[in-house]
């Protein structure tokens, strides 16, 4: 099950403070602010879907994620590239590489990060 762009929003502040009360989540979001119902709507559908629960403290509640926000955004990178690029990530990296506008350093760092995941594989 996926997220709506609002709960993903919701979600991303969640996984930054890792834990948080309502109050806490309100003032992460710039101005104007969601009102305190929307965001309370938000995490009651995001803990029915399984992805965020919260510890009742007193009369509040704190918030945490169930899902990494790596595993997250892994899901989501990997139904892309099935989705566009026919499953082949290296399709993907030559779009990702020529489509966009990345420095030569960036380029030589993603160089070295799939350098050293091939070392690491290769072990």
């Amino acid at each position: 099950m996926d997220l709506s762009q609002t709960e993903e929003e919701l979600m991303q502040h969640l996984w930054k403070l890792e834990k948080a009360f309502m109050k806490d989540l309100l003032d992460e979001y710039p101005e104007p602010k969601p009102a305190p119902t929307t965001v309370a709507t938000l995490l009651k559908r995001m803990t029915e879907k399984g992805f965020v629960e919260y510890e009742q403290m007193g009369r509040s509640r704190q918030y945490y994620p169930l899902v990494r926000k790596s595993d997250y955004f892994s899901k989501h990178v990997n139904g892309l590239i099935k989705k566009f690029f026919d499953n082949s990530a290296s399709q993907f990296a030559s779009f990702f590489t020529s489509e966009t506008d990345l420095s030569e350093a960036e380029l030589k760092e993603l160089k070295s990060i799939v350098e050293k995941e091939i070392e690491r594989k290769h072990q």
